[in-house]
């Protein structure tokens, strides 16, 4: 039965607050733990008012030691709650990797399916803020590498209100990568979506010419390219991945079977990403299928520089994935 439910317009920032508020209010075993999350507001603004309105029950402000937050809510996991942790930038996660990995991601395969692990780990990803190299990375290839982990990255407004109360929920721990580019977009976004599914791949435009698949702070700029193409009659498929682990094949295959040329924008290096899991995926099974080879288009193999024009030079750009795209095509 179709219902139709009313649709408002938030930023992405403002959807992060509203889906994470819902899931602390909702659900008496959640709380957030993190750097600056409470007196301070949120590096980003997030959670500002939170500590006020929630209490310190919820909200919990945590020293600078990211390795002994996150150990203390994979504890607290283990013993039943659902914590969420926010680490304010992905690089800070590096701190944490031993918990992450060692902890989290392998404790439910350890005990043979005995101990659960709901635990929620949010961490703001990406470049484009002149933050420089210890600052700008994408890391998120690197942990949809780990069995034991899922990982999501929400792309849209709607993405960014609902995965979170989507992922408490998961037996499983659930790391969330938010675009520190995209806390400004606004869209229109579902009061109550049907059927939501993050762990799942969205055709967000369909076409016939190419496939264009990417995930992120990079699908808006995709999403840009494509419709510069249509204006040459370029008509370009556009996939958001939304799930980098586990990834859904059948979506991407799908697509390729109709278009038979893919592209992969991925704002992370090439050398080792999560664009090559994808690329030798489609040539195992898609091969025989394909048109033109498979095309990565990816970060510049070097540390994120300070300087603006470097760092725009560094970061694939609308004008760089049109020209990708316009190569394979013309």
């Amino acid at each position: 039965m179709n219902r139709n439910f009313s649709k408002k317009n938030l930023s992405y920032r403002e959807a992060l607050r509203e889906g994470l508020k819902e899931v602390l209010l909702k659900d008496e075993k959640t709380f957030l733990i993190g750097e600056d999350i409470g007196a301070y507001g949120g590096t980003y603004a997030v959670t500002m008012d939170f500590l006020q309105e929630l209490g310190p029950e919820k909200i919990m402000d945590a020293p600078l030691s990211e390795a002994g937050f996150t150990g203390l809510a994979i504890g607290a996991a283990l013993g039943g709650l659902k914590p969420i942790v926010e680490i304010m930038t992905v690089n800070f996660s590096l701190l944490a990797l031993d918990q992450i990995i060692n902890s989290a991601a392998f404790m439910r395969y350890m005990s043979g399916g005995q101990l659960t692990l709901p635990l929620v780990i949010r961490l703001t990803t990406g470049g484009g803020r002149q933050l420089g190299a210890q600052h700008s990375n994408s890391f998120e290839g690197w942990l949809a590498h780990i069995p034991g982990l899922k990982i999501l990255a929400p792309a849209t407004v709607e993405d960014a209100r609902y995965m979170l109360g989507f992922a408490i929920n998961d037996p499983n721990p659930v790391l969330i990568f938010e675009h520190a580019m995209l806390f400004g977009l606004k869209e229109e976004c579902d009061d109550r979506p049907e059927n939501f599914y993050p762990y799942q791949a969205k055709l967000r435009k369909t076409g016939k010419s190419l496939t264009v698949i990417s995930y992120g702070g990079m699908l808006s700029r995709c999403l840009q390219a494509s419709e510069e193409l249509l204006k040459s009659g370029l008509d370009v498929e556009v996939i958001d991945l939304r799930c980098l682990r586990p990834l859904d094949e059948k979506t991407i295959f799908k697509s390729i079977s109709k278009t038979r040329r893919v592209l992969i924008v991925d704002e992370d290096w090439k050398s080792g990403g999560l664009s090559a899991e994808i690329s030798a995926r489609i040539m195992e099974n898609c091969f025989s299928g394909l048109d033109y080879p498979v095309q990565r288009l990816c970060r510049r193999e070097v540390p994120m520089a300070y300087a603006k024009h470097m760092e725009d030079a560094s970061i694939p750009q609308i004008k760089d994935i049109i020209h990708k795209m316009q190569e394979m095509l013309v």
